[in-house]
């Protein structure tokens, strides 16, 4: 593939590989990321009452998301393992049938933190539906999507149809 292609993870030969970033300059980056899950009412007011027999669903899903990003790379081939100076995760719902996770990852590097933000969501919704499956299996893992990222040469980006 010629170097003018927006593919950076292949190489001449069309193969797989890891984007070199040893001259790429340090910047503060930020990335935010979101997942919807959707459930029935009564499992989500379970969970915001903390009467689920698993324990705390909230505080599970958060501490898996927080080791989920600071994981991303043992998992996602191609990411490369990034030093996170923060990761905050937050929970918001729509008072009927909808649980909102949103994860906000932030580091001072050569590379972005959209895949650890991506995947620090996408933990946290898999361990609200492992924690909840014994109430509700038909539970959706909906709509996980990048909210906003800033720093690095291609600049920010902020979503304009969070509806998506």
């Amino acid at each position: 593939m010629p170097d003018s292609s927006p593919l950076t993870h292949f190489n001449e030969q069309g193969r797989a590989r890891m984007v070199d970033i040893s001259d790429k300059d340090e910047t503060k980056r930020t990335a935010t990321a979101r997942s919807t899950l959707l459930m029935k009412s009564d499992t989500l007011n379970l969970i915001l009452e903390g009467k689920m027999k698993k324990g705390d669903v909230l505080a599970v899903a958060q501490v898996a998301g927080i080791m989920a990003a600071k994981k991303t790379s043992d998992w996602i081939p191609m990411c490369h393992p990034i030093a996170l100076t923060g990761v905050d995760i937050q929970f918001s719902n729509n008072g009927i049938n909808e649980l909102y996770i949103e994860a906000t990852v932030r580091t001072t590097g050569p590379t972005g933190v959209e895949m650890e933000a991506l995947t620090a969501v996408s933990a946290a919704a898999l361990t609200v539906y492992d924690m909840c499956k014994a109430v509700e299996k038909d539970m959706i893992i909906n709509s996980t999507l990048l909210v906003m990222k800033t720093g690095g040469k291609n600049g920010d980006f902020h979503r304009q149809d969070m509806k998506a």
